[in-house]
C-alpha cells in the first residue's frame, strides 16, 4: 500500500495558483495535503485562499506572515480569517505508512524565521550547507521533515532524514507529491512557468530597480 501526500508552502494569498496545485493533487489522487505555512503575505486574496484550503481539508501550520497578519489586524474586522489563522498549529507530527513526519515553517524545533537554506541564489546546492544541516538535524528522530519559508525547492536526504521544501506556490511556481513508504517525490510546475529553485525577494527587487534605472536612462 502507498499513501500519496500533496505538499505546498508559502501560498501568500494567491488562490489562483493554489487552485492549480490542488487540481494537480486531485488528478494525482493524493490522500493528504500538507501546507507548511505562510497563507498570508504579499498578495491580497487571503479569504479565498483560506476557503480553498478548507474545501480540500488541507493540513496547515502557521507561518511568520500569518502571525504578522494577526498582529497587524488586532480588531475582528475579518473574523473568518482571524479564526482560521488563530487555530493553526505551530508544527505537525504525523505517522503515515510507518514513517514519522514533522512539519515546521522554517526549521526545528519550531522556528518561523531563518530556515533551511540549501541553495545559492543561482539555485545550486551548497555542499557546506548540506553538511551543516545534516549535523544540525542529527538529533531529530524523523523520517521526513517538511519545511517552507525560504522559497527554495528541494528534496534532499540529510543523514537519516528526507528534508523537503516544496517551495512557494506563487514565487517558485511549484508543488510536490510525496509517496510513502517508498519516499517517492514528484515535482510539478505551476502557471505554465518554469520552476525557480531559489526565489529571493531582495534579488528580484534589485533586478527590477536596475531595469527601471536603465529604462529611465
Amino acid at each position: 500500500m502507498s499513501t500519496r501526500i500533496g505538499l505546498i508552502s508559502d501560498v501568500h494569498a494567491s488562490p489562483d495558483m493554489l487552485a492549480e496545485a490542488l487540481a494537480i493533487f486531485a488528478d494525482g489522487q493524493v490522500d493528504e495535503i500538507i501546507c507548511a505555512g505562510d497563507i498570508a503575505g504579499y498578495y491580497d486574496s487571503l479569504l479565498p485562499t483560506i476557503q480553498l484550503l478548507q474545501q480540500y481539508e488541507c493540513k496547515v501550520i502557521v507561518g511568520n506572515h500569518d502571525q504578522s497578519w494577526l498582529e497587524q489586524n488586532p480588531t475582528p474586522s475579518c473574523p473568518e480569517i482571524r479564526s482560521y489563522l488563530q487555530q493553526l498549529p505551530l508544527t505537525l507530527e504525523l505517522e503515515i505508512e510507518g514513517k514519522r513526519l514533522f512539519v515546521v515553517h522554517a526549521n526545528p524545533p519550531s522556528e518561523q524565521h531563518g530556515g533551511i537554506k540549501l541553495r545559492n541564489r543561482d539555485g545550486d546546492l551548497i555542499e557546506q550547507r548540506l553538511q551543516e544541516w545534516t549535523e544540525r538535524l542529527a538529533a531529530y528522530d524523523y523520517d521526513v521533515l517538511i519545511v517552507g519559508h525560504t522559497h527554495q525547492v528541494y528534496a534532499e536526504r540529510l543523514g537519516q532524514i528526507l528534508v523537503i521544501n516544496p517551495g512557494s506556490v506563487p514565487f517558485n511556481h511549484c508543488c510536490m507529491i510525496l509517496s510513502l513508504p517508498d519516499f517517492g517525490i514528484e515535482t510539478f510546475a505551476l502557471g505554465g512557468r518554469e520552476i525557480i529553485k531559489c526565489w529571493n525577494y531582495s534579488q528580484v527587487f534589485a533586478q527590477n530597480s536596475s531595469a527601471t534605472i536603465k529604462k529611465r536612462n
